[in-house]
C-alpha cells in the first residue's frame, strides 16, 4: 500500500521539522508538506528534514492547501492519503491503526477522533457545543453519526483521493466532506486518538469566531444536503 501524508502548513517553522521526522519514523509512508505561502522558513526547514515540499505562490487557505495535497497524491499514484496538521497536535503514531481499519473494514475514510472515548483532550465550552451541534446536524441530514466531524486528522483511500482532487471545499472541508461523502455512499469510520496540545503559536478561535463559524458551517451543511453532489460555485465568506 503506497501511502502519503499530507501536511498543510502556514508559518509552522517551529514545529514542522518534528512533524516530518515523526512521520518518517513510521517507515510506512511518504510525506508532502504543502507550504501555503508561508512568510517564515517553513518550506526550507521541511525540505531539509526530508519532506517533499509543494510551495504555493498564493495563500489558498486550509481547503486549497489540502486539495493541492490530494492532487499530488493522485498524480503520484498513492493508494492512501493521510491529512494531519503542521502544528504538531496530531500524533502520526495512529496512522498504522487507521490503515489497518481501512483495510479490515473496507472503510473509505478513517477519522482520528477525540470523542469516541474519553481522552485527556480539553476544549472550551463553546467548542464542545459547536462540535456537538455539527455532529447532530450531520446525523440529522444524513443518518450517520460522526463523533468528531471537525477533526483534521483523516485517512482516505484511492477513490476518495480522486474525489477530493477533483472537488474540495475551501472554507469548511472536514464537516462538508464528511456529509457529502456519506451522502454519496462512502464508508466512514472513526478511531480514538489523543490530540496533543499546541506547543507553538495560538488558535485563531475566539468566542465570537466560534459562534460565527458554527452558523456558517450549519448553512454550508444544509446547502450541501440540498445540492448533493452538484458542483457549488460559491462559498460563504
Amino acid at each position: 500500500m503506497k501511502t502519503i501524508v499530507i501536511v498543510p502548513a502556514y508559518n509552522e517553522e517551529k514545529s514542522i521539522e518534528n512533524v516530518v521526522k515523526e512521520i518518517q519514523k513510521l517507515e510506512i509512508c511518504d510525506v508532502v508538506v504543502i507550504n501555503d505561502c508561508s512568510k517564515d522558513n517553513t518550506s526550507q526547514i521541511a525540505k531539509e528534514a526530508g519532506a517533499n515540499v509543494v510551495n504555493l505562490v498564493n495563500n489558498l487557505g486550509i481547503g486549497g492547501a489540502v486539495q493541492t495535497g490530494y492532487k499530488y497524491a493522485l498524480e503520484n499514484d498513492y493508494d492512501y492519503a493521510v491529512q494531519i496538521d503542521g502544528d504538531g497536535q496530531h500524533n502520526p503514531v495512529y496512522i498504522k491503526e487507521m490503515l489497518e481499519i481501512a483495510n479490515k473494514n473496507n472503510a473509505d475514510i478513517v477519522i482520528g477522533s477525540r470523542f469516541i472515548e474519553k481522552t485527556g483532550y480539553k476544549q472550551t465550552v463553546l467548542r464542545k457545543i459547536g462540535g456537538d451541534f455539527i455532529s447532530w446536524l450531520i446525523k440529522a441530514l444524513s443518518g450517520k453519526k460522526i463523533y468528531d466531524p471537525l477533526s483534521g486528522y483523516r485517512l482516505v483511500n484511492r477513490k476518495v483521493i480522486e474525489e477530493f482532487a477533483k472537488e474540495y471545499p475551501y472554507d469548511y472541508p472536514e464537516p462538508e466532506t464528511n456529509l457529502s461523502m456519506t451522502l454519496k455512499g462512502y464508508k466512514i469510520e472513526e478511531v480514538t486518538m489523543e490530540m496533543r496540545q499546541r506547543e507553538f503559536g495560538s488558535s485563531f478561535i475566539t468566542p465570537f469566531t466560534a459562534i460565527w463559524y458554527m452558523i456558517k458551517v450549519s448553512i454550508a451543511l444544509i446547502i450541501e444536503r440540498i445540492v448533493g453532489g452538484k458542483k457549488k460555485k460559491w462559498y460563504i465568506t
